[in-house]
Protein backbone atom coordinates (compact mmCIF):
# COMPACT_ATOMS: atom_id res chain seq x y z
CA UNK A 1 0.00 0.00 0.00
CA UNK A 2 1.32 3.43 -0.93
CA UNK A 3 1.00 6.23 1.59
CA UNK A 4 1.65 9.93 1.23
CA UNK A 5 1.96 12.87 3.58
CA UNK A 6 1.18 16.56 3.21
CA UNK A 7 4.03 19.06 3.37
CA UNK A 8 4.82 19.80 6.99
CA UNK A 9 4.16 23.41 7.99
CA UNK A 10 7.00 25.10 9.86
CA UNK A 11 9.25 28.14 10.04
CA UNK A 12 12.89 28.50 10.97
CA UNK A 13 14.37 30.21 14.02
CA UNK A 14 17.90 31.41 14.62
CA UNK A 15 18.95 29.97 17.99
CA UNK A 16 21.50 32.79 18.37
CA UNK A 17 19.06 35.70 17.93
CA UNK A 18 15.56 34.24 18.10
CA UNK A 19 14.74 35.65 14.64
CA UNK A 20 11.97 33.76 12.82
CA UNK A 21 11.98 33.36 9.03
CA UNK A 22 10.63 31.13 6.28
CA UNK A 23 12.47 28.14 4.88
CA UNK A 24 12.97 29.28 1.31
CA UNK A 25 15.03 26.28 0.32
CA UNK A 26 18.09 24.44 1.55
CA UNK A 27 18.81 26.88 4.40
CA UNK A 28 21.60 25.76 6.76
CA UNK A 29 22.46 29.13 8.35
CA UNK A 30 20.39 32.11 9.49
CA UNK A 31 20.61 34.77 6.75
CA UNK A 32 22.51 37.94 7.59
CA UNK A 33 23.90 36.68 10.89
CA UNK A 34 27.59 36.45 11.66
CA UNK A 35 27.52 34.58 15.00
CA UNK A 36 27.92 30.80 14.51
CA UNK A 37 24.68 29.13 15.46
CA UNK A 38 22.10 26.55 14.48
CA UNK A 39 18.72 27.23 12.96
CA UNK A 40 15.79 25.31 14.42
CA UNK A 41 12.45 24.26 12.96
CA UNK A 42 9.38 25.79 14.62
CA UNK A 43 6.46 23.52 13.72
CA UNK A 44 2.92 24.78 13.26
CA UNK A 45 1.52 21.75 15.09
CA UNK A 46 2.39 22.07 18.77
CA UNK A 47 0.90 18.71 19.69
CA UNK A 48 2.35 15.64 17.99
CA UNK A 49 -0.16 13.41 16.21
CA UNK A 50 1.18 9.98 15.28
CA UNK A 51 0.42 8.36 11.94
CA UNK A 52 0.15 4.55 11.90
CA UNK A 53 3.18 2.25 11.68
CA UNK A 54 2.81 1.83 7.90
CA UNK A 55 4.22 5.35 7.50
CA UNK A 56 7.59 4.30 8.95
CA UNK A 57 9.52 7.26 10.28
CA UNK A 58 6.94 9.53 8.67
CA UNK A 59 4.47 8.54 11.36
CA UNK A 60 6.26 11.43 13.15
CA UNK A 61 6.01 13.78 10.15
CA UNK A 62 4.33 16.53 12.21
CA UNK A 63 7.79 17.29 13.59
CA UNK A 64 9.89 16.53 10.54
CA UNK A 65 10.67 19.27 7.95
CA UNK A 66 9.58 17.17 4.98
CA UNK A 67 7.31 17.51 1.98
CA UNK A 68 7.32 13.94 0.69
CA UNK A 69 7.39 10.39 1.96
CA UNK A 70 10.01 7.91 0.79
CA UNK A 71 9.29 4.20 0.94
CA UNK A 72 11.11 1.70 3.13
CA UNK A 73 11.66 3.61 6.36
CA UNK A 74 11.21 2.53 9.96
CA UNK A 75 10.76 4.65 13.06
CA UNK A 76 12.87 3.80 16.13
CA UNK A 77 11.14 1.52 18.63
CA UNK A 78 11.09 1.84 22.42
CA UNK A 79 10.38 -0.92 24.91
CA UNK A 80 10.73 -1.40 28.66
CA UNK A 81 13.77 -3.51 29.41
CA UNK A 82 13.42 -6.67 31.46
CA UNK A 83 16.72 -8.53 31.09
CA UNK A 84 19.27 -5.70 31.25
CA UNK A 85 17.12 -3.81 33.77
CA UNK A 86 17.01 -6.84 36.07
CA UNK A 87 20.77 -7.33 35.75
CA UNK A 88 21.49 -3.68 36.63
CA UNK A 89 18.76 -3.34 39.23
CA UNK A 90 16.60 -0.78 37.39
CA UNK A 91 12.81 -0.63 37.51
CA UNK A 92 12.34 1.96 34.73
CA UNK A 93 14.94 1.32 32.04
CA UNK A 94 13.61 1.98 28.53
CA UNK A 95 15.58 1.02 25.46
CA UNK A 96 15.13 2.96 22.25
CA UNK A 97 16.41 0.78 19.44
CA UNK A 98 17.29 1.62 15.84
CA UNK A 99 18.53 -1.23 13.67
CA UNK A 100 17.54 -4.66 12.44
CA UNK A 101 15.41 -6.66 14.84
CA UNK A 102 12.49 -8.27 12.97
CA UNK A 103 11.19 -9.94 16.13
CA UNK A 104 10.43 -6.46 17.46
CA UNK A 105 9.07 -5.19 14.15
CA UNK A 106 12.01 -3.06 12.99
CA UNK A 107 14.03 -3.81 9.84
CA UNK A 108 16.41 -0.93 9.13
CA UNK A 109 18.53 -2.28 6.26
CA UNK A 110 21.63 -0.40 7.39
CA UNK A 111 21.13 -1.33 11.06
CA UNK A 112 21.67 2.24 12.27
CA UNK A 113 19.69 5.24 13.52
CA UNK A 114 21.40 7.19 10.76
CA UNK A 115 18.48 6.05 8.60
CA UNK A 116 16.32 8.45 10.58
CA UNK A 117 18.56 11.26 9.33
CA UNK A 118 18.66 10.06 5.74
CA UNK A 119 14.91 9.62 5.33
CA UNK A 120 14.27 13.02 6.89
CA UNK A 121 16.96 14.88 4.90
CA UNK A 122 15.92 13.27 1.61
CA UNK A 123 12.28 14.00 2.48
CA UNK A 124 13.25 17.68 2.76
CA UNK A 125 15.29 17.71 -0.48
CA UNK A 126 13.57 19.35 -3.45
CA UNK A 127 12.65 16.60 -5.92
CA UNK A 128 13.37 18.99 -8.82
CA UNK A 129 16.92 19.87 -7.76
CA UNK A 130 19.68 19.06 -10.23
CA UNK A 131 22.41 19.23 -7.59
CA UNK A 132 24.30 16.26 -6.19
CA UNK A 133 23.97 15.80 -2.43
CA UNK A 134 27.35 15.61 -0.62
CA UNK A 135 27.71 13.68 2.65
CA UNK A 136 30.86 13.20 4.74
CA UNK A 137 30.86 10.30 7.15
CA UNK A 138 32.95 8.03 9.36
CA UNK A 139 30.89 5.11 8.09
CA UNK A 140 27.33 4.51 9.31
CA UNK A 141 25.91 7.84 8.08
CA UNK A 142 27.37 7.10 4.65
CA UNK A 143 25.80 3.64 4.63
CA UNK A 144 22.39 5.03 5.53
CA UNK A 145 22.44 7.84 2.97
CA UNK A 146 23.82 5.52 0.31
CA UNK A 147 20.98 3.03 0.81
CA UNK A 148 18.20 5.64 0.92
CA UNK A 149 19.56 7.60 -2.06
CA UNK A 150 20.12 4.43 -4.08
CA UNK A 151 16.58 3.18 -3.40
CA UNK A 152 15.12 6.56 -4.38
CA UNK A 153 17.47 7.50 -7.28
CA UNK A 154 18.86 10.59 -5.54
CA UNK A 155 22.36 11.57 -6.82
CA UNK A 156 24.86 11.36 -3.94
CA UNK A 157 28.59 11.89 -3.38
CA UNK A 158 29.99 10.21 -0.26
CA UNK A 159 33.28 11.21 1.38
CA UNK A 160 34.64 8.57 3.80
CA UNK A 161 38.07 7.71 5.30
CA UNK A 162 39.61 4.71 3.52
CA UNK A 163 40.09 2.98 6.89
CA UNK A 164 36.30 2.99 7.36
CA UNK A 165 35.27 1.52 4.00
CA UNK A 166 34.42 -1.80 5.62
CA UNK A 167 31.33 -0.01 7.01
CA UNK A 168 29.93 0.41 3.50
CA UNK A 169 28.19 -2.96 3.13
CA UNK A 170 24.81 -3.46 1.52
CA UNK A 171 22.25 -6.18 0.87
CA UNK A 172 22.30 -5.57 -2.89
CA UNK A 173 24.52 -3.55 -5.25
CA UNK A 174 23.71 0.17 -5.19
CA UNK A 175 22.33 2.29 -8.00
CA UNK A 176 24.92 4.19 -10.04
CA UNK A 177 23.55 7.48 -8.66
CA UNK A 178 25.73 6.88 -5.55
CA UNK A 179 29.46 7.66 -5.86
CA UNK A 180 32.16 7.29 -3.21
CA UNK A 181 35.51 9.05 -2.71
CA UNK A 182 37.88 8.38 0.17
CA UNK A 183 40.75 9.94 2.10
CA UNK A 184 43.76 7.59 2.22
CA UNK A 185 44.58 5.16 5.06
CA UNK A 186 45.73 7.05 8.16
CA UNK A 187 43.18 9.82 7.62
CA UNK A 188 40.09 10.29 9.75
CA UNK A 189 36.58 11.72 9.62
CA UNK A 190 37.85 15.31 9.61
CA UNK A 191 39.86 14.59 6.46
CA UNK A 192 36.70 13.24 4.81
CA UNK A 193 34.88 16.44 5.81
CA UNK A 194 37.68 18.44 4.14
CA UNK A 195 37.07 16.54 0.87
CA UNK A 196 33.34 17.18 1.10
CA UNK A 197 33.93 20.91 1.65
CA UNK A 198 36.04 21.10 -1.51
CA UNK A 199 33.31 19.31 -3.48
CA UNK A 200 30.67 21.73 -2.21
CA UNK A 201 32.63 24.68 -3.58
CA UNK A 202 31.92 23.36 -7.06
CA UNK A 203 28.85 23.98 -9.18
CA UNK A 204 26.42 21.10 -9.19
CA UNK A 205 27.05 19.94 -5.60
CA UNK A 206 25.18 20.82 -2.41
CA UNK A 207 26.27 20.13 1.17
CA UNK A 208 23.95 17.95 3.21
CA UNK A 209 24.96 20.17 6.12
CA UNK A 210 25.45 17.77 9.03
CA UNK A 211 24.26 19.21 12.34
CA UNK A 212 23.24 22.45 10.61
CA UNK A 213 20.54 20.65 8.65
CA UNK A 214 17.26 20.78 10.59
CA UNK A 215 16.12 17.62 8.84
CA UNK A 216 19.12 15.66 10.09
CA UNK A 217 18.62 16.77 13.70
CA UNK A 218 14.85 16.32 13.72
CA UNK A 219 15.24 12.91 12.09
CA UNK A 220 17.54 11.89 14.94
CA UNK A 221 15.12 13.49 17.39
CA UNK A 222 12.60 10.76 16.52
CA UNK A 223 14.42 8.55 19.04
CA UNK A 224 13.27 10.93 21.78
CA UNK A 225 9.76 11.11 20.34
CA UNK A 226 9.59 7.31 20.29
CA UNK A 227 10.73 7.05 23.91
CA UNK A 228 8.45 9.74 25.31
CA UNK A 229 5.28 8.66 23.49
CA UNK A 230 5.91 5.06 24.59
CA UNK A 231 6.69 5.88 28.24
CA UNK A 232 3.99 8.56 28.47
CA UNK A 233 6.35 11.12 29.99
CA UNK A 234 9.75 12.68 29.31
CA UNK A 235 12.59 10.47 30.62
CA UNK A 236 14.84 11.68 33.45
CA UNK A 237 18.12 10.56 31.87
CA UNK A 238 19.26 10.07 28.28
CA UNK A 239 22.31 7.86 27.58
CA UNK A 240 23.97 8.00 24.15
CA UNK A 241 27.46 7.75 22.70
CA UNK A 242 28.43 10.85 20.69
CA UNK A 243 30.90 11.78 17.99
CA UNK A 244 29.41 15.07 16.90
CA UNK A 245 26.80 15.26 19.65
CA UNK A 246 24.12 15.96 17.05
CA UNK A 247 21.92 13.15 18.40
CA UNK A 248 21.98 14.67 21.88
CA UNK A 249 21.25 18.16 20.51
CA UNK A 250 18.32 16.64 18.60
CA UNK A 251 17.02 14.91 21.73
CA UNK A 252 17.19 18.20 23.65
CA UNK A 253 15.31 20.06 20.91
CA UNK A 254 12.66 17.32 20.80
CA UNK A 255 12.47 17.57 24.60
CA UNK A 256 11.64 21.29 24.35
CA UNK A 257 8.88 20.55 21.81
CA UNK A 258 7.45 17.83 24.05
CA UNK A 259 7.29 20.28 26.97
CA UNK A 260 5.42 22.71 24.71
CA UNK A 261 3.10 19.85 23.66
CA UNK A 262 1.90 19.80 27.28
CA UNK A 263 0.96 16.12 27.60
CA UNK A 264 4.31 14.67 28.76
CA UNK A 265 5.36 16.88 31.66
CA UNK A 266 7.83 19.74 31.79
CA UNK A 267 10.98 17.81 32.65
CA UNK A 268 14.31 18.44 30.93
CA UNK A 269 16.07 15.11 30.78
CA UNK A 270 19.74 15.01 31.67
CA UNK A 271 22.01 14.34 28.68
CA UNK A 272 24.55 11.63 29.59
CA UNK A 273 26.83 11.61 26.55
CA UNK A 274 29.73 9.23 26.20
CA UNK A 275 32.92 8.90 24.19
CA UNK A 276 35.35 6.09 23.42
CA UNK A 277 38.64 6.43 25.33
CA UNK A 278 41.27 7.67 24.32
CA UNK A 279 39.51 9.93 21.76
CA UNK A 280 37.29 12.31 23.71
CA UNK A 281 37.34 16.00 22.69
CA UNK A 282 33.77 16.60 23.92
CA UNK A 283 34.52 14.99 27.29
CA UNK A 284 37.66 17.11 27.67
CA UNK A 285 35.89 20.39 26.88
CA UNK A 286 32.91 19.64 29.13
CA UNK A 287 35.05 18.61 32.08
CA UNK A 288 37.10 21.80 31.67
CA UNK A 289 33.85 23.79 31.72
CA UNK A 290 34.96 25.23 28.40
CA UNK A 291 32.57 26.39 25.73
CA UNK A 292 35.38 25.98 23.21
CA UNK A 293 36.92 22.65 22.30
CA UNK A 294 40.43 22.28 23.68
CA UNK A 295 43.36 22.30 21.22
CA UNK A 296 44.40 18.90 19.90
CA UNK A 297 47.24 18.04 17.55
CA UNK A 298 46.02 16.58 14.26
CA UNK A 299 48.57 13.76 14.27
CA UNK A 300 47.79 12.82 17.88
CA UNK A 301 44.04 12.90 17.15
CA UNK A 302 44.48 10.53 14.19
CA UNK A 303 46.49 8.14 16.42
CA UNK A 304 43.70 8.16 19.01
CA UNK A 305 41.08 7.47 16.35
CA UNK A 306 43.07 4.43 15.16
CA UNK A 307 42.78 2.96 18.67
CA UNK A 308 39.04 3.30 19.29
CA UNK A 309 36.62 0.58 18.19
CA UNK A 310 33.68 2.96 17.78
CA UNK A 311 35.08 4.73 14.70
CA UNK A 312 31.81 6.58 14.15
CA UNK A 313 32.57 8.64 17.28
CA UNK A 314 35.69 10.20 15.73
CA UNK A 315 34.57 13.75 14.94
CA UNK A 316 37.40 16.23 15.67
CA UNK A 317 35.27 19.32 15.04
CA UNK A 318 31.85 18.61 16.53
CA UNK A 319 29.11 21.29 16.78
CA UNK A 320 29.87 21.84 20.42
CA UNK A 321 30.54 25.57 20.82
CA UNK A 322 28.10 27.29 18.48
CA UNK A 323 24.75 28.72 19.61
CA UNK A 324 22.32 25.83 20.05
CA UNK A 325 25.16 23.29 19.98
CA UNK A 326 26.01 20.56 22.46
CA UNK A 327 27.45 22.88 25.12
CA UNK A 328 24.20 24.86 25.19
CA UNK A 329 22.11 21.68 25.21
CA UNK A 330 23.96 20.17 28.16
CA UNK A 331 24.11 23.46 30.04
CA UNK A 332 20.34 23.90 29.70
CA UNK A 333 19.27 20.31 30.31
CA UNK A 334 21.97 19.17 32.70
CA UNK A 335 23.90 15.95 32.42
CA UNK A 336 27.50 14.90 32.02
CA UNK A 337 30.16 13.62 29.65
CA UNK A 338 31.33 10.05 30.29
CA UNK A 339 34.03 7.69 29.02
CA UNK A 340 34.30 3.99 28.25
CA UNK A 341 37.21 1.92 26.95
CA UNK A 342 37.12 -0.59 24.10
CA UNK A 343 37.20 -3.42 26.64
CA UNK A 344 34.36 -1.96 28.73
CA UNK A 345 32.29 -1.59 25.57
CA UNK A 346 32.90 -5.22 24.56
CA UNK A 347 31.75 -6.41 27.99
CA UNK A 348 28.67 -4.16 27.76
CA UNK A 349 27.85 -5.35 24.23
CA UNK A 350 28.06 -8.98 25.32
CA UNK A 351 25.86 -8.23 28.34
CA UNK A 352 23.26 -6.57 26.11
CA UNK A 353 23.25 -9.57 23.76
CA UNK A 354 22.91 -11.95 26.71
CA UNK A 355 20.12 -10.04 28.48
CA UNK A 356 18.18 -8.46 25.59
CA UNK A 357 18.87 -10.92 22.76
CA UNK A 358 20.40 -8.74 20.03
CA UNK A 359 23.89 -7.58 19.07
CA UNK A 360 24.63 -3.84 19.21
CA UNK A 361 27.01 -1.51 17.41
CA UNK A 362 30.30 -0.51 19.15
CA UNK A 363 29.01 3.05 19.68
CA UNK A 364 25.83 1.76 21.34
CA UNK A 365 28.03 -0.51 23.47
CA UNK A 366 29.96 2.58 24.63
CA UNK A 367 26.68 4.14 25.80
CA UNK A 368 25.68 0.89 27.52
CA UNK A 369 29.07 0.69 29.25
CA UNK A 370 28.66 4.18 30.69
CA UNK A 371 25.16 3.27 31.91
CA UNK A 372 26.70 0.30 33.74
CA UNK A 373 29.33 2.62 35.26
CA UNK A 374 26.58 5.06 36.31
CA UNK A 375 24.95 2.23 38.23
CA UNK A 376 28.21 1.30 39.99
CA UNK A 377 28.95 4.92 40.86
CA UNK A 378 25.35 5.59 41.97
CA UNK A 379 25.01 8.47 39.50
CA UNK A 380 21.40 7.45 38.82
CA UNK A 381 18.77 6.02 41.15
CA UNK A 382 17.35 2.52 40.70
CA UNK A 383 13.88 3.87 40.01
CA UNK A 384 14.94 6.73 37.69
CA UNK A 385 13.25 6.80 34.28
CA UNK A 386 16.15 6.05 31.95
CA UNK A 387 16.34 6.14 28.15
CA UNK A 388 19.21 4.17 26.62
CA UNK A 389 19.55 5.15 22.97
CA UNK A 390 20.81 2.08 21.11
CA UNK A 391 21.87 3.83 17.93
CA UNK A 392 22.69 0.70 15.97
CA UNK A 393 22.04 -2.99 16.38
CA UNK A 394 21.26 -6.26 14.69
CA UNK A 395 24.19 -5.91 12.32
CA UNK A 396 25.58 -9.39 13.02
CA UNK A 397 22.11 -10.87 12.67
CA UNK A 398 21.57 -9.02 9.37
CA UNK A 399 24.95 -10.05 7.93
CA UNK A 400 24.52 -13.72 8.87
CA UNK A 401 21.38 -13.93 6.76
CA UNK A 402 22.81 -12.31 3.62
CA UNK A 403 25.61 -12.15 1.10
CA UNK A 404 26.93 -8.58 1.32
CA UNK A 405 28.04 -6.14 -1.35
CA UNK A 406 30.64 -3.44 -0.62
CA UNK A 407 30.74 0.01 -2.21
CA UNK A 408 34.14 0.74 -3.76
CA UNK A 409 35.64 4.25 -3.98
CA UNK A 410 35.93 5.96 -7.35
CA UNK A 411 38.96 7.96 -6.15
CA UNK A 412 41.26 7.78 -3.10
CA UNK A 413 42.94 11.07 -2.17
CA UNK A 414 46.11 11.60 -0.14
CA UNK A 415 46.21 13.53 3.14
CA UNK A 416 45.73 17.27 2.48
CA UNK A 417 45.27 16.95 -1.31
CA UNK A 418 45.58 19.97 -3.55
CA UNK A 419 42.25 21.71 -4.05
CA UNK A 420 42.78 21.80 -7.82
CA UNK A 421 43.44 18.04 -7.92
CA UNK A 422 40.26 17.21 -6.02
CA UNK A 423 38.09 19.44 -8.18
CA UNK A 424 39.61 18.21 -11.42
CA UNK A 425 39.01 14.56 -10.56
CA UNK A 426 35.48 15.20 -9.34
CA UNK A 427 34.68 16.92 -12.62
CA UNK A 428 35.52 13.65 -14.37
CA UNK A 429 32.95 11.62 -12.41
CA UNK A 430 29.75 10.84 -14.26
CA UNK A 431 26.34 10.51 -12.61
Amino acid sequence: MNHSIPKTKYQLMSVATGNIFNDTGWILDAPGESEPGLVRAVYEKKQLELNDEAFGIYKLADWLPVHKMLQGSYAPITYKSKGLARKLGFSNLYITFSGYWPERGIKMKTCSFKETEAYSVCGRLDSKTDKILVVASAGNTARAFAQVCSDNKIPLLLCVPEDNLNALWFETPLDNCVKLIASRTGCDYFDAIHLSNLACEMDGFVAEGGAKNIARRDGMGTTMLSATTTIGEIPEYYFQAVGSGTGAIAAWEANLRLIEDGRFGNRKMKLMVSQNFPFHPIYDAWKANSRSLLPIDDIEARKQVEIIDAKVLSNRKPPYSLAGGLFDAMTDAGGDALLATNEEAKIAGNLFLETEGIDIHPAAAIATATLISAVKNKVVKNDSILMLNITGGGENKFKKERELHYLKPEIIFDVDPYESEVKEQLNNLMW
